[in-house]
Parts: structure tokens; C-alpha cells; sequence
């Protein structure tokens, strides 16, 4: 019998594309409205920014102590382009550890998060970088770190549910290529990479909700919302220009969208198998979203009748082709 409700949803778009807005709606709908008109359960979000988040303060102690950055260069693209690949790694990790209430007790949640960088990007085919510091380094980065690294394992923790009934488990992540890019992108960029390396029981359960816009309005929306006294944060946090249009400066989605073997999904190669998992897209081309940023009692009902038409939209076409 066919499930009426998602159980993982993909979440995808450029950055600032509104994934976190639609995300803070959701997150504001009556749970057996949003069931019934979404086919979403109760959220059970998984995220990839808080891991570039702490990579990049990683990279900023380090070079606090004169040592070398291992995963930017500064305010640019990735060092190794297979981080993408670190990334779903460390989401994987975390649906498992979700779907299995997995309770971490380090002495040091920093040391832990390192250990965690290092196994991640060993599946990526990227040699060991934290685990090969020497003793005082590794020790003088984790202590600077603890308290945000404990209170991102704090969170994970506190997001385990007693039971997975009608849940939806939200991953959340942006994939793009260089500005002027042509199609297919190649090497790690893009969701043509990053989408075979989640794991197949992610894969076989997965459907993608992706949210359209320009890599022009992204930059636009990017800059609107950067607010450098909240870095760490999901609805305010900015990315640097340099990966604006180094990383994200087009989307192969539509691509993959147009050549996949079945229409209104996406094809996936991955652990020898082939997926096609389901799709809808929410054009935000013409921005819905933005003012879902603000605190709910301001949201105006016209646009809350907009957004949710978009998004009911996209979600019935996935569900129409959901086999979960």
C-alpha cells in the first residue's frame, strides 16, 4: 500500500533559492494539513550547511595558528571539489544515526566532528586531513570549537523522534557548477555527482523537491540575506562571490530533469543499481519566498496562498509518481 506521506524529501536549489524558507512554512503548518496537502509528515530535517559552516571555522583556526587550511583557501570554492562528496557522507551518516537513535558520548565533541570529516571524506576518496595533525594542533582547534561543535551533536540528538510514523525526513543541500558552465557538468560538480553518492537507503525512499530560480536571482537573494553577525545561521547566513559563481554559478537540475529515462524524475546511477526518483519543482524564478523570513504573525495571506499553491503543486507531482 502506498504511504501518504514522503518519507525522505530531497530539498535542493541554488543557495538563497528559499529551501530554508520553505522549510521555516512547513515548519508553521498544522500537522494534518500538511500530511493531507503536501503528502509531508512531521519534519525530521537533515542539513549540509552546519558542516560547511564548521569547516570553514576549522580552516579560521587553523589559520589563527599558522597551519595550513585543508578545506578553503579562504573566501573561494573547495580545495578538493570531492568535499561535495563529504558532504553527503556526513548526511548519510546522519540519516543513519537518525533512523537508528545513535547517541554519541565523546569526552570532545570537537575531536568527534573531526573523526566524523575524516571517515566522510575517506568515502570520497580523500586521504585523512584532521587525523594527521600533530597532537597540540588538533587539540587547540577542538577546544576553541567545543562549544559549537557540542551544541550541533546537542541538536542531532534532540531531532530523534520516539517513533518514525508519519514522518518526513527533510535532507536539505545546494549543488551547481562554474558560471557559463556547459551541460553535463563533469567532475564533482553538481547534483550529477552529489546525488549517487547518498546512500541507497536514502535513494530508494527519496523524492526531490527542487526550487527553481536563476543563478542570477540566487547572487540577488545571496546578498539580500547575508547577515555577517549570523554566519552559522540556515535563513541568514551568506556565501562568499567567489563560490556564488565558482560553484553555483548555473544548476544542472533541468538538465537532469530533460534527460532522465523516465519523465518527472531523475535518473540516478548509484551501488549498481539505477533510481528514479520522483520530482516537482516550485518555480521561485519570481520570488514567493523571501518573506518567509520574517516571523509568521507579519506573513501577508496572499503570499502564504501563493507559496502554498507552488508548493502543492510541485509536491502532487511527486507524489503521483511515488512508489514509497
Amino acid at each position: 500500500m502506498k504511504n501518504n506521506v514522503f518519507k525522505v524529501v530531497l530539498l535542493q536549489a541554488l543557495p538563497a533559492s528559499g529551501k530554508s524558507e520553505v522549510r521555516n512554512f512547513m515548519a508553521h503548518v498544522e500537522p494534518e494539513r500538511l500530511q493531507n496537502e503536501f503528502h509531508i509528515g512531521e519534519n525530521l530535517q537533515l542539513d549540509d550547511f552546519p558542516y560547511v559552516h564548521m569547516m570553514r571555522r576549522i580552516d579560521e583556526e587553523l589559520a589563527k595558528l599558522d597551519k595550513p587550511r585543508v578545506f578553503y583557501p579562504g573566501e573561494a570554492p573547495f580545495l578538493d571539489g570531492r568535499d561535495w562528496g563529504t558532504l553527503c557522507n556526513l548526511l548519510n551518516e546522519d540519516y543513519h544515526d537518525l533512523m537508528n537513535r545513535n547517541i554519541a558520548k565523546p569526552d570532545s565533541a570537537a575531536k568527534l566532528l573531526f573523526d566524523r570529516f575524516d571517515r566522510a571524506a575517506a568515502g570520497a576518496g580523500i586521504p585523512n586531513r584532521l587525523g594527521v595533525l600533530d597532537e597540540n594542533t588538533r587539540s587547540t582547534i577542538a577546544e576553541r570549537l567545543e562549544k559549537e561543535a557540542r551544541a550541533m551533536l546537542n541538536e542531532k540528538h534532540a531531532g530523534y523522534p520516539e517513533s518514525f510514523e508519519n514522518k518526513t525526513i527533510i535532507i536539505e543541500c545546494a549543488r551547481g557548477g562554474p558560471d557559463g558552465a556547459a551541460m553535463p557538468l563533469t567532475g564533482t560538480f553538481g547534483y550529477q555527482y552529489s546525488l549517487p553518492m547518498f546512500c541507497p537507503e536514502i535513494l530508494e525512499q527519496a523524492v526531490i523537491l527542487y526550487i527553481w530560480v536563476t543563478p542570477e536571482e540566487s547572487r540577488r537573494k545571496n546578498a539580500d540575506r547575508a547577515d555577517p553577525n549570523d554566519p552559522g545561521s540556515n535563513l541568514h547566513h551568506g556565501v562568499p562571490m567567489a563560490v556564488m559563481l565558482g560553484d553555483y554559478g548555473c544548476d544542472d537540475m533541468e538538465y537532469l530533469i530533460k534527460t532522465s529515462e523516465v519523465e518527472n524524475t531523475v535518473t540516478v546511477n548509484a551501488h549498481g543499481k539505477t533510481y528514479h526518483v520522483p520530482i516537482g519543482v516550485f518555480d521561485n524564478r519570481v520570488d514567493k519566498t523571501s518573506f518567509l523570513r520574517g516571523e509568521p504573525e507579519t506573513w501577508a495571506a496572499d503570499k502564504v496562498a501563493d507559496v502554498t499553491r507552488a508548493i502543492r503543486t510541485a509536491t502532487d507531482n511527486m507524489f503521483s509518481h511515488y512508489n514509497g
